[in-house]
C-alpha cells in the first residue's frame, strides 16, 4: 500500500509525464529533471526512515532509469551521508557515479569525503581525494582537503594528515584559515610548540591577524604552556578591540563570527604586527612583554580596582563597541590567566586581573579558577581564601574544581577545618583526589575520627574511590591502639573487622592491592601485634603478587620484619631474613639495620658485629638507626664505654644523630641509676641542638627519682620541657604569658583538654611539655623561664667541660 508521501511522489512523476506528452518534446528535459530530483527526494526519506533496502533499490532504479545523469543528481544523496554519517550508502553511490562515468563535481566530492571521515574511513577518504584527481583530471577544492584534515585532527591522525600536506604541496594547493585552524589543531594534539610557532609565521605572511584567530593561537599556546606568546598574543586581541576593527558580528541565534572573507588574504602582516605603536595605548592595558609587567603590585590593588572602575565608567573600550570584543576577550584572558596558574605565576595572573578591570571585562568563575591556583602558589592560602570572598560579593559561583584546589592547599597545611569546609561546599566533583589529601592530613596529624567523616562523605556523594584512598584508609584505620597502647583481644577483633570491611570496598569498586596498601595493612597488623595475622597476610601477599608477575618488594619485608621485631618474634624474623638471603633479594640498609635490631632480643653483639660488616661490603652507608641497634647491643652487657665509642664513631663519620640514639642510652641508663651518663647525654644533646622528647623526660626523671633526688628530678623536668619547646631562652619571652594563662597556671577546667589538642600532630611534644610544666606548677615548684640558667643547667655544662 502507498504511504501519504508515496502517493505524493506518485502523483507528481504521472503529473510529469503527463505534460511532457501533451505538451512536447519541448518540456522533456524538464521532466527528466523533475523525475531525478523526486528520486533522489525518495531515496533521502528513506534513509531517514532506516529503509536502506528501499533505499537501495531507488539507487539503482536511479541510476539505470536515463544516461543523462550528473553529479549535481546525488548531491543531496551523498549530503545526508556526510551529516549522518552513512560512509556505506556514500560508498555505494559513488559506485553507481563510477559504473555510469558521471565524473564528480566538488559538491559532490567534499560532502563524499565529510561521510567517510566521520565514518572514520580517512584511507579511502584519501584515495578518494587522489583518485579524483588523478582520473577525472580535477583537483579538489581546499574545502575538500580542509575536511580531510579536520577529520584528522579529530582522530588524532598525523599519518594521514601528512599524507594529505604532501599532496596539497604537490597540487600547489594554498592555505586559507580554515586550514591553519586545522593544522594548529593537530600541532597541539602532538604537543609540537614548535610547530605552533611555524604555523603562526606562516600564518601572519598572508592573513592580518584577527580577533578570532588570535583566540585560537592563545588557546593553543596555552595549552602547550607558552605563557610568554600566549600573553603577547592577548595583548595583540586587546589592541584590536581598542581599535575598534574587529570586524564581529552576530547571527540571529546571537552567535559571533567574523565578516571578513577569510579566502582574501592579506599579505605581509609580519610587518604590521611590528609596526603597532604600542605607546599610543596607556601601558596599563598593554603591556608588550611578560619581562615587563609589574613587578610590585599590592593586592589591595586588585580588590580595589574593580571599584574604581565602576565609578569611572569603562576606561579603554567604547561602550557601543566593547561588547561583541569583550566577549571574546573574556575566555581569551581565562586562557592566559590558567597557564599563569600551571606555570605558578602569579605576579603575571594579578597584572592581568588588573587589566581586565581596567578594560571592563569582567572575570568570569573559569578566570577565577585559574587566578586563585596562581595566587595561592605565590601568595599562599590567606590570600586564595580573599579572592573567593571576592567572588561571593560579586555573587560568582566559583567552581567545584576552584574549592577543592583550595581545600588540597589547606591539606598540604594541615588546616583541616577549613579544607574541611571548603569540600563540603562541592556540590559534584567526582576525582577522589581532594578527598584524598584530606585523608592524607588525618593520617599525618593522626585524626582518624576526622578521616572517618570525609569518608562517609565520599560515600554519600558516591565518589568512586582509587588506590591511593584504600592506602591511606589502612594506614588510618587497621590498627586501633597503637601507637599509645599495647594491642589486646578486642582492639585485635576490631582491626581485622575494619581491614575486612576495608578490602571488601576494595572488591566492590574493582581496585587491586598496591604494594602500599599491602604495606600499610601488614604495618597495622604489626602495630597491633597481630602476628600470625601478619604471617598470614603475607604469604597472601606473596601469591598475589607472584600471580601478577610483580615483585613483592623489600620495603613490605622490611615492614614485616620490623613488626616480628618489635614484638620480640626474633627466630621468625631470623627465617624471613634468611628466605631472602637465599631467594636472591635486593637488601637494603633498612634491612640489616632492622636485624642488627633484632640480635638484641637474641643478646648477640657478635651476630649483630657480623651483620654490620655485611652491611658495609654490600655498599650500604650506616645511618643513625644504625648506630642506635648497634649500641643497643652492646647496651645489653652495660658497656658503656663501647656505646659512647660507637657514638664517638658516628659523629667521626658525619652521622645526624637523633634523639632515639640518645635516649636508647638514657634508658639502660635509667635502667642501672647511672646519673653520671644520664648527665652527660642529656648536656651533649643540648649542644648538639637535639630537642627532647617526651621518653627524654621520662628517663632522665626516673634516674633522680630512682636515686631519691627528688628535688632535681623536678628541676630536671621542668629544663627538659622548656627545651621541648624552645631551645634558646630567649625565645620564650614572646610565649611566657601565652603558656602560664592559657594552659600552665590556668585554673579553668577546659585548659588540660586545651594542651591535648596538641597532641597527634607536628607540636605533640608542646603538649608532654606543657602537661609537665602544669604538674610542677600544681605541686609548688616555680617555674623557670630561663632553663639554661638553672643551677642544674649550669652544672651538667661545667661537668661536660671539664670531662671534654
Amino acid at each position: 500500500m502507498w504511504s501519504q508521501g508515496d502517493r505524493n511522489v506518485a502523483g507528481d512523476l504521472g503529473f510529469c509525464r503527463s505534460i511532457a506528452i501533451s505538451v512536447g518534446g519541448d518540456f522533456l528535459g524538464y521532466g527528466e529533471e523533475l523525475t531525478k530530483t523526486s528520486i533522489q527526494k525518495q531515496i533521502v526519506d528513506a534513509l531517514y526512515l532506516g529503509d536502506r533496502g528501499r533505499a537501495s533499490k531507488l539507487l539503482s532504479d536511479l541510476g539505470h532509469a536515463n544516461k543523462s545523469l550528473r553529479a549535481a543528481d546525488f548531491v543531496d544523496i551523498f549530503k545526508y551521508c556526510a551529516r549522518s554519517p552513512d560512509p556505506l550508502f556514500a560508498i555505494e553511490t559513488w559506485s553507481i557515479m563510477e559504473e555510469k562515468q558521471i565524473p564528480p563535481n566538488n559538491t559532490s566530492c567534499l560532502f563524499m569525503t565529510r561521510a567517510l571521515c566521520k565514518g572514520g574511513y580517512l584511507n579511502e577518504a584519501f584515495n578518494l581525494i587522489n583518485f579524483i584527481g588523478e582520473k577525472h583530471g580535477m583537483t579538489p577544492s581546499l574545502a575538500v582537503y580542509n575536511s580531510f584534515l579536520g577529520a584528522c585532527s579529530k582522530l588524532c591522525s598525523m599519518v594521514h594528515a601528512n599524507q594529505c600536506l604532501d599532496l596539497m604541496e604537490r597540487k600547489m594547493m594554498r592555505k586559507n584559515e580554515v586550514t591553519y585552524t586545522e593544522l594548529l589543531k593537530l600541532a597541539v594534539y602532538n604537543q609540537n610548540l614548535s610547530a605552533v610557532h611555524e604555523i603562526w609565521k606562516d600564518y601572519i605572511k598572508y592573513y592580518g591577524p584577527s580577533i578570532f584567530s588570535l583566540q585560537r593561537f592563545i588557546c593553543s599556546f596555552t595549552r602547550l604552556r607558552d605563557l610568554s606568546s600566549a600573553y603577547q598574543a592577548l595583548q595583540y586581541m586587546v589592541v584590536l578591540a581598542l581599535r575598534g576593527n574587529t570586524s564581529i558580528m552576530s547571527n540571529a541565534e546571537g552567535k559571533l563570527y567574523s565578516s571578513r572573507v577569510l579566502d582574501i588574504p592579506i599579505p605581509n602582516l609580519e610587518s604590521s604586527l611590528q609596526r603597532f605603536d604600542m605607546e599610543e595605548f596607556d601601558e596599563q592595558f598593554v603591556p608588550l612583554k611578560v619581562d615587563a609587567y609589574i613587578r610590585s603590585i599590592e593586592w589591595s590593588t586588585v580588590s580595589t580596582t574593580g571599584k574604581e572602575v565602576e565609578s569611572s565608567g569603562v576606561v579603554g573600550l567604547g561602550k557601543t563597541k566593547c561588547v561583541p570584543a569583550m566577549q571574546l576577550l573574556k575566555p581569551s584572558f581565562g586562557n592566559v590567566m590558567r597557564a599563569c596558574a600551571q606555570n605558578q605565576n602569579y605576579r603575571l595572573a594579578e597584572q592581568l586581573m588588573i587589566q581586565m578591570q581596567n578594560l571592563g571585562v569582567q572575570p568570569s568563575s573559569r578566570t577565577y579558577d585559574g587566578f586563585i591556583r596562581a595566587v595561592i602558589s605565590g601568595r599562599g592560602i590567606s590570600e586564595g581564601i580573599k579572592v573567593l570572598e571576592i567572588m561571593q560579593e560579586k555573587n560568582l559561583k566559583p567552581h567545584n574544581s576552584t574549592l577543592a584546589t583550595l581545600s588540597i592547599a589547606c591539606c598540604q597545611a594541615l588546616e583541616l577545618d577549613l579544607a574541611e569546609k571548603l569540600l563540603y561546599q562541592i556540590s559534584y566533583y567526582q576525582d577522589p583526589h581532594p578527598y584524598n589529601r584530606f585523608l592524607e592530613a588525618c593520617d599525618t596529624l593522626e585524626k582518624p575520627e576526622r578521616a572517618i567523616r570525609m569518608w562517609a562523605k565520599m560515600k554519600q556523594l558516591k565518589i568512586k574511590p582509587d588506590i591511593w584512598t584504600y592506602e591511606l584508609l589502612f594506614s588510618l584505620f587497621g590498627n586501633v591502639n597503637a601507637p599509645y597502647e599495647d594491642g589486646d583481644m578486642l582492639s585485635h577483633a576490631d582491626s581485622a573487622k575494619r581491614i575486612k570491611a576495608i578490602e571488601m570496598d576494595m572488591a566492590k569498586y574493582s581496585v587491586q592491592h598496591s604494594h602500599l596498601s599491602m604495606k600499610n595493612l601488614l604495618k597495622a597488623l604489626g602495630a597491633e601485634g597481630m602476628i600470625r595475622e601478619l604471617m598470614e597476610y603475607l604469604r597472601m601477599a606473596e601469591n598475589l603478587f607472584y600471580r601478577s608477575n610483580t615483585y613483592l618488594g623489600t620495603p613490605i619485608y622490611n615492614t614485616v620484619l620490623h613488626s616480628l621485631v618489635e614484638a620480640e618474634e626474633s627466630y621468625l624474623a631470623i627465617e624471613i631474613f634468611k628466605n631472602m638471603k637465599s631467594s636472591g633479594f635486593c637488601l637494603n640498609a633498612a634491612t640489616y639495620t632492622i636485624m642488627i635490631d633484632c640480635c638484641s632480643i637474641i643478646k648477640c653483639y657478635k651476630s649483630a658485629s657480623a651483620l654490620f660488616c655485611m652491611m658495609l661490603r654490600d655498599g650500604f652507608y650506616p645511618q643513625a638507626a644504625t648506630y642506635t641497634a648497634l649500641i643497643k647491643n652492646v647496651l645489653d652487657d652495660g658497656n658503656f664505654g663501647e656505646a659512647f665509642n660507637l657514638l664517638g664513631l658516628g659523629s667521626s663519620e658525619g652521622i645526624q644523630t637523633d634523639v632515639l640514639l640518645y635516649n636508647t642510652i638514657l634508658k639502660r641508663a635509667c635502667d642501672e641509676g647511672r646519673i653520671d651518663v644520664t648527665e652527660l647525654i642529656v648536656e651533649q644533646m643540648h649542644r648538639e641542638k637535639i630537642r627532647p622528647d617526651a621518653s627524654t623526660c621520662q628517663y632522665v626523671f626516673s634516674t633522680y627519682v630512682g636515686r631519691h633526688f627528688y628535688n632535681t628530678a623536678m628541676e630536671a623536668l621542668q629544663v627538659l620541657s622548656m627545651r621541648m619547646i624552645c631551645g634558646e631562652d630567649h625565645a620564650f619571652e614572646e610565649k611566657k604569658a601565652e603558656f602560664e594563662e592559657a594552659y600552665i597556671l590556668s585554673e579553668d577546667e577546659e585548659s588540660e583538654l586545651r594542651i591535648l589538642e596538641f597532641l597527634g600532630g607536628p607540636d605533640e611534644n608542646i603538649a608532654f611539655a606543657l602537661l609537665n610544666l602544669r604538674w610542677c606548677a600544681i605541686l609548688g615548684f616555680p617555674i623557670s623561664w630561663s632553663p639554661n640558667g638553672t643551677s642544674w643547667a649550669r652544672r651538667l655544662a661545667a661537668n661536660y667541660d671539664s670531662l671534654i
